[in-house]
């Protein structure tokens, strides 16, 4: 017996709620543009600048003993990352390698050489023959230029999702996807800010992450739009949408849960260094489902259509007004 989450055959009418849903994201996207404007954002050393020491020791790393001898230097944020190289491992010649990274202090353009120096005694209370290969700072200046490469990334990406889907359906479907993933994009942002969770590079990544998530998902749905528009050119754009979605409904939900148990998973058992990125994550798929769903949706039939797939030009107008919110 197949496990089934979602019945064959459904039936379900999304735009039903078109209303409430258009409201309740719309009214989503303000509040988090207002928490980042007024709270703003949790950064972390990556944008805030600071210094990254590691440190090689003889003895199996324990990062809460690292946190226990460096709290008492009143260094603020502190991360504690251990580097693990699997080949290593395997050959038995494993190192315990850690990354410390300290966050700029107030006043300095970076950690100032004596800071440094206490953090090496701190740490070598631990182990007196602790090693340190590395000691980087990043200073305000790089650290400004991180957020911008960081939003012109985000930008960028989105930007060639819209000439993408231009190029793969039509202009009417494009301005629908990346409304859903500006949507997942922003509301991300602002659950970031109303948590006050770090905001660091991975969670740049997690954003990337997200549009590609999203957008797999949207497209999934825009196809079987397509091809029931090619089948049903006389049926009214609300009832095509409506159906497309039921058709893709099984996939998106199966995909969506499999992938939220592994990142559920990692959230509880992968610790403190990557729980940053995996909340974006699981916050990620279950707002892309959604906007998939009904504000992708949504925005292609407000915009209409071309509807006679067969030729190279057609009428394509609103629907919307055609149809009962």
């Amino acid at each position: 017996m197949r496990l089934k989450l979602v019945p064959a055959g459904t039936r379900i009418d999304f735009f039903r709620w078109s209303v409430v849903t258009k409201w309740a994201s719309a009214g989503a996207m303000l509040a988090s543009v207002a928490l980042v404007s007024v709270v703003g954002l949790n950064f972390g050393i990556d944008f805030k600048g600071g210094t990254t020491i590691r440190t090689q020791s003889l003895h199996q790393l324990d990062v809460g003993e690292y946190r226990a001898v460096l709290s008492g230097l009143n260094l603020g944020d502190v991360s504690i990352t251990e580097v693990r190289d699997p080949a290593a491992e395997l050959t038995g010649k494993a190192e315990n390698v850690a990354l410390v990274r300290i966050e700029q202090q107030a006043g300095e353009e970076a950690v100032s050489a004596e800071t440094v120096s206490a953090i090496k005694d701190a740490l070598r209370r631990i182990d007196p023959d602790m090693v340190f290969p590395l000691v980087d700072s990043v200073g305000p200046k790089v650290s400004g230029e991180l957020i911008q490469a960081a939003v012109i990334a985000v930008v960028l990406a989105i930007s060639a999702v819209l000439f993408y889907i231009w190029l793969r359906f039509e202009w009417q479907f494009s301005l629908g996807a990346v409304a859903a993933l500006v949507h997942d994009v922003v509301l991300t942002i602002g659950i970031f800010s109303l948590l006050q969770i770090k905001f660091d590079l991975a969670i740049i990544a997690a954003l990337l992450t997200i549009v590609g998530y999203s957008l797999n998902d949207t497209v999934v749905v825009y196809d079987r739009v397509r091809e029931n528009l090619r089948k049903f050119k006389k049926e009214p754009l609300r009832n095509v949408l409506n159906l497309s979605i039921n058709e893709t409904l099984s996939r998106t939900v199966m995909t969506s849960v499999t992938t939220l148990i592994a990142l559920i998973s990692l959230f509880v058992l992968g610790g403190d260094v990557i729980r940053g990125f995996v909340f974006a994550m699981i916050w990620g798929v279950v707002i892309g489902t959604y906007s998939s769903v009904f504000v992708a949706s949504s925005m292609l039939l407000r915009l209409g259509v071309k509807r006679d797939w067969s030729k190279k030009s057609a009428e394509a107008g609103p629907d919307f007004a055609k149809t009962d919110a």
